[in-house]
């Protein structure tokens, strides 16, 4: 259960529909024959349980959760899109996320972990796309129907949130932002913070401080981005 209500509701409302059950039951399915799943179950809805919906000023878009765990056998997802858990080595995408935040954010240092619960709590929701992923195999749970529930969540800001910013990285992420209403959102697309794509445009989006001056322009609360 969550106690942000709103999240509460748009997530009992899915709860009850076919494809959702469909998802829900392979997952335990799953989960009851020893396969890992990440993260925990107890963490999968982590990203709504900070900030309800009124109230985020910022949404982070990624793809689905770190497949991998840390030199100590935790898992490095924890529910939040391109965080981990404290105690575990900043993943490449991370490192790259600090990077841009190093040159585009004045007086931001460069952490030793890679937790982004401090964002969260300021209203960034960390969103990936598909929720769930089994041990090293990325993309193992695309198209089991996580996809039509954060298809929802996507609509549902964009239709009942006053107006917050957009991070959109990579063509996955660009492709789930086309219902949008950018008359009263601030959209900003970039490649993917990944090794394989960074270096063709999201080092130097300066995405981070263009939120913050949005969110300065719409006297909303600017973002401390240091972790």
């Amino acid at each position: 259960m969550l106690n942000t209500p709103l999240w509460q509701s748009i997530l009992a409302t899915e709860q009850i529909k076919a494809y959702f059950k469909s998802l829900t039951s392979e997952i335990t399915t799953q989960r009851t024959e020893s396969v890992k799943i990440y993260p925990a179950e107890d963490e999968v809805f982590a990203a709504f349980k900070y900030v309800d919906l009124p109230d985020i000023n910022v949404v982070i878009l990624g793809q689905d959760p770190y497949h991998g765990t840390g030199s100590e056998g935790q898992s490095q997802a924890h529910g939040l899109a391109f965080s981990v858990k404290d105690g575990i080595k900043p993943p490449p995408s991370l490192v790259n996320i600090y990077k841009e935040l190093a040159v585009d954010i004045d007086g931001f240092t460069t952490p030793q972990h890679g937790n982004l619960t401090h964002w969260a709590k300021q209203g960034v929701l960390l969103l990936n796309t598909v929720l769930t992923v089994k041990e090293s195999q990325a993309h193992s749970h695309a198209k089991l129907g996580w996809e039509s529930f954060t298809d929802k969540v996507i609509s549902e800001l964009s239709l009942h949130n006053k107006g917050c910013v957009f991070m959109l990285w990579g063509s996955h992420a660009q492709k789930k932002g086309k219902e949008i209403d950018t008359n009263k959102h601030y959209v900003l697309t970039s490649p993917h913070p990944s090794p394989l794509s960074a270096y063709r445009g999201f080092f130097g989006c300066k995405h981070f401080s263009k939120a913050n001056s949005w969110l300065a322009a719409h006297n909303k609360e600017i973002i401390d981005w240091q972790v």
